[in-house]
Parts: structure tokens; C-alpha cells; sequence
């Protein structure tokens, strides 16, 4: 047998179940209303549009697991919604899933790296353009090795972040 499920206002459904109540209750009152509309000659209807864009996945689960989907999802500042497709995406994408806390820590990341990058070209401009003594010279490679020892940390961190998120999304624990 085929199921229908309908998402009804509060109200609606209250004053449903009072009208089923004397009529056998509300799967009976609802077969013999769809029957009665079935019988009846209604109108062709134009075939219904399916959007190709998205889709509707429902799942039950268990309290208790619905309990730890729910405590799972809030460490990470997410929906249990937006935490189900994104272990989902990760699976059929194999690319990292960030919540809303790790994109703001990877902006501040990607920023940081920008400055240190502006501030290599506004150095090797100088290099470029300057006769530099020796000792002069020493110290502008120094501070060059600086931003290049920043650079390799920061990069180092993302890497480790990255792998960070793909393992926690993956399939074994």
C-alpha cells in the first residue's frame, strides 16, 4: 500500500481530527475523501514540473540517534540538515566541507597570506631597483627568509586543517 505524508498548520490538523473523530478518524475520513475525488470527473491537469535543481532526502532516525546527530552538528555550529549534506557532498565529492567557523579561519588565513605576499613584492621591487651594500643587502635577504619561513607555517597549518576535515568527514571513524 502506498503512503501519503502532508505537512498541516497545527490548527488545520486539530480541526480535521475533530471532524474524523465521529467518522471513523482521520485515515478513514481521508480514504473515502480521496475516493469520493477520484470518482469524481476533475479537470486534465497539466503534468507537474519536476525541478531538476534539487532534491528532498527524509530520513528517521532513532531518538538516540537523532540526540547525537543533533550534539554532533552544533560542534560544528551546523544544522543537523547542513551536517547531513555535508557529509554527504564530501562522500560523493571527496572535497572538504567547511562550516562556518572554519571558512572564516581560512579567510583570515587566506588575508594573512596576501599581506605577506605584498609585502615580498614591495621587497623584491626594492631589490630590484637598489644598489644595495653588502650588509644592506644581508639584511633584505634575511627578512625575504622571514616571509618565506611565515609563508611555508601558514601553508603548513592549511595543509593540516584540510586534512583535518577530510578525515573527519570520512566514512570510517
Amino acid at each position: 500500500m502506498d503512503r501519503i505524508t502532508l505537512r498541516l498548520p497545527p490548527d488545520l490538523i486539530r480541526r480535521f481530527d475533530t471532524a474524523a473523530a465521529g467518522q471513523g478518524g482521520r485515515s478513514r475520513l481521508l480514504r473515502r475523501l480521496m475516493e469520493g475525488a477520484a470518482q469524481a470527473s476533475l479537470p486534465t491537469a497539466e503534468p507537474a514540473r519536476v525541478a531538476a535543481s534539487s532534491g528532498k532526502l527524509t530520513l528517521r532516525l532513532a531518538e538516540a540517534d537523532l540526540a547525537l546527530l543533533e550534539a554532533e552538528a552544533g560542534a560544528l555550529g551546523l544544522s543537523r540538515t547542513q551536517w547531513a549534506v555535508a557529509l554527504i557532498r564530501r562522500r560523493l565529492h571527496g572535497r572538504p566541507q567547511l562550516g562556518r567557523p572554519e571558512a572564516i579561519a581560512f579567510i583570515a588565513v587566506q588575508r594573512e597570506l596576501r599581506r605577506i605576499g605584498v609585502n615580498i613584492n614591495q621587497i623584491a621591487r626594492a631589490l630590484n631597483t637598489a644598489v644595495l651594500e653588502g650588509s644592506v643587502l644581508d639584511l633584505e635577504m634575511a627578512q625575504l627568509g622571514a616571509f618565506q619561513a611565515e609563508i611555508r607555517d601558514h601553508l603548513g597549518g592549511l595543509r593540516q586543517a584540510f586534512e583535518g576535515n577530510l578525515a573527519y568527514w570520512a566514512a570510517e571513524p
